[in-house]
């Protein structure tokens, strides 16, 4: 458990998404019990134990699908063979690998707070550190026109009052932030997006934040971390899986076990054979197995 912990730990600070599965609930034959864990990581590595091979592999499919949503489930995964149902809040699967008894595993899944890169030393550029902190979004202020924009980055906002604006704006948008602000009036606004002198330079918001009557500068930092919100469903949660492993936002690649019809996840350590110029995906090797000994019996 405490390995666990210090493994979260460290990629809370790396901003590593992660689902971590508890076992709540088991009924035997199970070899999991009630307060096993384990961490679903974005490249479907499991790390810690929450039954066998077969529970194994719908953990991985269901928790790699929350890291793409965001979103926490029950799922409980039954021996009997039956489709995928879903109800409000839980997940079931029948899994006819299981050796008998029925598993209730809680998925979290965690993703890394919003990340707003804020350029510039100005009243609003510090207002808005102490305004992001307070939502708890993960605020990185810099005065280098060149510092690295990380990219799982959800906004860029420039409060520098006419220093380097076009540099970092260009930079913003070449790797593609969802959110790119500029505080300035709307006149100036205008004239610095005409010398960005890119097509979608269209993008910059300017002037940046909503339109709330702010005056003073907190006042600002409400308006422009709002609007960020605002766009967040569209421009974040889906995805902050792929910016943050450098991934295609593609989603978690599936395959149906041939064998007991189960949908598994493609991943480097999934069970698989090659066969028939196909790579046929398995929930564990005793699938994997019983393919490869007699292929036309599942085709």
């Amino acid at each position: 458990m405490n390995d666990l912990l210090s493994r979260t730990e460290e990629l809370r600070s790396g901003r590593t998404p992660y689902v971590i599965a508890t076992v709540v609930r088991a009924e035997r034959p199970t070899s999991a019990k009630a307060g096993d864990r384990a961490l679903v990581l974005p490249d479907g590595t499991l790390e810690g134990f929450v039954g066998g091979t077969c529970a194994e592999s719908t953990v991985r499919l269901q928790g790699l699908r929350l890291l793409e949503t965001g979103d926490s489930t029950l799922l409980r995964i039954t021996p009997t063979e039956s489709p995928e149902t879903a109800a409000e809040g839980v997940i079931t699967v029948g899994n006819p690998c299981l050796s008998g008894g029925t598993l209730d595993i809680f998925l979290e899944a965690v993703l890394p707070p919003v990340l707003v890169h804020i350029f510039g030393d100005a009243p609003i550029a510090r207002a808005m550190g102490r305004v992001g902190a307070a939502l708890g979004y993960d605020i990185r202020p810099v005065t280098d026109p060149a510092a690295a924009i990380a990219p799982d980055t959800t906004a860029v906002v420039v409060a520098s009052h006419g220093r380097d604006e076009e540099a970092v704006l260009s930079a913003a948008l070449r790797v593609g932030v969802p959110y790119v602000g500029l505080i300035a009036s709307r006149r100036r606004g205008a004239a610095v997006i005409a010398e960005l002198d890119r097509p979608d330079a269209a993008r910059v918001h300017t002037p940046a934040g909503l339109d709330i009557g702010a005056r003073t500068a907190p006042e600002v930092a409400l308006s422009v971390l709002a609007e960020i919100l605002a766009e967040r469903p569209l421009a974040d949660r889906s995805g902050v899986v792929a910016r943050a492993t450098g991934r295609p936002e593609q989603g978690a690649v599936e395959a149906t076990d041939p064998v007991c019809g189960m949908r598994v996840a493609v991943t480097e350590t999934t069970p698989h054979v090659e066969h028939g110029d196909e790579t046929w995906y398995f929930c564990g090797p005793g699938c994997r197995d019983a393919f490869a000994a007699n292929p036309a019996a599942y085709m």
